[in-house]
């Protein structure tokens, strides 16, 4: 009877876990080798004001199916939670403002409802009209961000538009941002059209149009998004280890050899085949052995750092309770934060959540960010400095009065990649020179997005490339020393 192939999958964030649970459905064994105490990668959640509040992403896009599908099988259906209808403002020319509409990502596409927003000036909103009438502008290869939406609309956009909403997700710089591997849909309108502004109007016409009662955007579970991580693991079939750093990968006769443990007494084990659903560092810290020009263009991916401070307050110590879900600031208004969330106004059940555990008080929860690529020094304060500048800032932008009653600060170092520009190419050439060494496979937030939907589909067609190669595995090979 052929035995089963054996599978490690270094890594035991989302990304890994999913790739665990992929091959062992498949019919592999797997063993997940993850390098900190815990697993979930930037998925955690904790106590804050006596709520389970989560401490890096707070939810998953509801449009790509992926997540969801996810959430479907492992049963967990009845724990979905949406967001409440609650509308995002932008803080910008010294007050919140209303994000214009017909926009993608931050470029415009209706030049009346930009003017009439105030989030960039008069001669701003002139400036952008020039996009009507010059020529195009051509695009040879992978450009940034800000460099193509600021030659057609002029540097206001993407100061007060567009790097808000990407520092988002990114953490980055609209100047290094890659605009096909983080506005592909931009992209092709700039290779497509001569007008921008006419091109997202377009775009954002037909979206209208054609999906007119689009449900939420954006989806979370009941008790935190980082719950998905325990029943990920208990479902997934897979032997998991934790605090088991791996410190080498070398080929073996029939296989791959792995070096775990600490190093001063390390044990080895051998697998048919390797799932790297690790960070880009690690990854090349691993390849560079055995695939050296796919190290080298890891080695290309840089990581920005931020932090999330979560404050709970007595709604009573705002000035108007807030009504919106929340609101993005520009780094050229100079503040401390770069986002800020209401998180008990845009999630009704974590507002159950906090009545319950204070009856008689309502309390508001808000979740900042703060922390863009290259300004690491932010971080560098002490956890009770950053509690005191985002306080500082919600106080001066939202007339909070007092000091919070609850406090939490999540350090995410190195946490979020950079999609800079070549993005794609790097990691197409990383991808194509792991592809001659059988059994080897690479997923996860450094390669095909960031979102937990991208993660979950990396890791799905990861699995997959190292199942198809260990269609016939050798004779048995799995041991440990």
């Amino acid at each position: 009877m052929q035995r089963k192939p054996h599978v490690a999958v270094v890594g035991g964030g989302v990304s890994g876990l999913t790739a665990a649970r992929r091959l062992t459905g498949a019919g592999a064994d797997v063993t997940v080798l993850e390098s900190s105490r815990r697993l979930g990668g930037k998925l955690d959640v904790s106590p804050v004001a006596r709520a389970p509040v989560d401490a890096g992403a707070e939810s998953m896009l509801a449009r790509r199916p992926e997540a969801l599908d996810l959430v479907h099988e492992l049963g967990l259906d009845d724990h979905l939670e949406y967001p409440a209808p609650a509308s995002a403002a932008i803080y910008s020319r010294g007050r919140l403002r209303a994000f214009p509409r017909g926009h993608v990502m931050g470029v415009p596409g209706n030049l009346a409802a930009l003017a009439r927003s105030g989030v960039i000036s008069f001669p701003g909103v002139l400036r952008v009209a020039r996009d009507l009438l010059w020529p195009r502008t051509p695009v040879d290869g992978d450009v940034a961000v800000g460099r193509f939406v600021g030659a057609r609309m002029g540097s206001e956009v993407v100061e007060r538009l567009v790097e808000p909403l990407l520092g988002g997700v990114y953490a980055g710089r609209a100047d290094q941002l890659s605009l096909d591997a983080t506005l592909p849909q931009v992209g092709r309108m700039a290779r497509e059209e001569r007008s921008l502004l006419r091109a997202v109007a377009a775009s954002t016409k037909r979206r209208d149009t054609q999906s007119p009662t689009t449900g939420p955007a954006f989806a979370t579970l009941r008790g935190g998004t980082a719950t998905l991580i325990p029943h990920l693991a208990d479902q997934s079939g897979a032997s998991i280890e934790t605090e088991a750093t791996v410190r080498e990968l070398a080929r073996s006769d029939h296989g791959w050899r792995l070096t775990a443990g600490c190093a001063n007494n390390p044990r080895h084990l051998f697998a048919d085949g390797v799932v790297l659903a690790c960070p880009a560092p690690a990854s090349e810290r691993l390849l560079r052995p055995v695939a050296p020009a796919a190290a080298a263009e890891l080695a290309g991916i840089d990581y920005a750092s931020m932090a999330v401070i979560t404050l709970a307050y007595p709604t009573s110590a705002f000035h108007r309770p807030p009504e919106g879900s929340g609101f993005l600031v520009p780094a050229r208004e100079r503040r401390f934060v770069k986002a800020v969330t209401f998180s008990s106004v845009k999630w009704p059940w974590l507002a159950a959540e906090l009545r319950a555990a204070h009856p008689g008080t309502e309390m508001t929860l808000v979740r900042c960010s703060v922390g863009r690529f290259g300004d690491e020094a932010t971080l560098q304060r002490s956890d009770a400095e950053l509690v005191e500048r985002a306080a500082g800032d919600l106080a001066d932008i939202c007339g909070v009065c007092g000091p919070p009653v609850d406090r939490r600060v999540t350090r995410w170092g190195g946490g979020l990649p950079q999609y800079t520009v070549g993005h794609q190419g790097r990691v197409d050439r990383a991808r194509a020179s792991v592809a001659d060494l059988p059994g080897l496979a690479l997923c996860g937030a450094a390669y095909d997005g960031v979102g937990i939907p991208a993660c979950i589909g990396s890791a799905t067609e990861a699995a997959r490339v190292v199942l198809g190669e260990l269609s016939a595995p050798p004779e048995a090979t799995f041991h440990r020393e």
